[in-house]
């Protein structure tokens, strides 16, 4: 289950790639327009400000984040759905899908069939985390997959499973599509400001969700102390903050 409110902690820090990734869309009039994974839709309703007359229509799998969504005062049309079932329609003119498809294991067809068939002078731009490498994910996996874990949750943390910029611009090239794509590594500056880490409050409203839902209370209290403990060790505080580098991976793509 989504927490809007847990998800939104570092809201500034999260938004900020799907602005940079939305100022590479160079779309001037479309006809509709679409944000896959959308959450509570407040990154979404600033596409109805930008395309005025578009049709704007936000989709998320999870009902928390389109109630909160749909309280919004915004021209937007906000639905419950899986991205794995979703299809352009005709006059779908742009696509956003910001920090979804690392959820989805067969994104990488489903990229293929979707800029398949995007019309002509469609644009479609999405962004994931591509920071599964770094300290932060590779101690989750480690106390996961360690004694007294292993058989709840082991399987259920993940390598990286999301491609590099390069990679993602060698398949829409190969569905047609001209490309920019790229990487970025944001210098997150948390504030060391509570009794828990940062980085722990982080990966609470994201790469923790599958693990907490998984262990039982007592044995996700052990787990979260004891991944606390080396997130502190791993990412220490200076000056009242805590530095947390996190590499974004994006790709824009135009439709011929």
């Amino acid at each position: 289950m989504w927490d809007p409110a847990v998800y939104h902690r570092f809201g500034n820090e999260r938004s900020r790639p799907f602005h940079d990734l939305v100022a590479r869309i160079g779309a001037e009039k479309p006809r509709a327009v679409t944000d896959l994974g959308c959450g509570s839709g407040e990154l979404t309703a600033g596409l109805a400000e930008r395309w005025p007359a578009a049709r704007i229509t936000g989709l998320d799998s999870s009902p928390e984040m389109i109630a909160k969504a749909r309280a919004l005062a915004t021209p937007v049309e906000y639905a419950v759905a899986d991205v794995r079932d979703w299809q352009p329609a005709p006059d779908t003119d742009v696509v956003v899908t910001n920090a979804v498809l690392q959820w989805v294991p067969e994104h990488r067809t489903l990229l293929d069939r979707w800029i398949r068939a995007l019309p002509a002078g469609a644009w479609f731009a999405m962004q994931v985390p591509g920071n599964f490498g770094a300290p932060s994910h590779r101690a989750l996996r480690a106390l996961a997959r360690s004694d007294g874990y292993a058989d709840t949750v082991g399987e259920i943390v993940r390598e990286a499973p999301v491609d590099d910029a390069a990679g993602y611009a060698a398949l829409l090239v190969a569905a047609g599509a001209a490309v920019d794509a790229w990487e970025t590594t944001y210098v997150h500056l948390l504030p060391d400001s509570g009794p828990e880490h940062p980085v722990l409050r982080w990966l609470e409203g994201t790469a923790l969700r599958p693990v907490k839902a998984a262990l039982a209370e007592p044995a996700w209290r052990g787990f979260r102390a004891a991944l606390g403990a080396t997130l502190a060790a791993e990412y220490p505080a200076r000056n009242g903050y805590v530095a947390f580098p996190f590499r974004r991976i994006f790709a824009v793509a135009t439709i011929a």
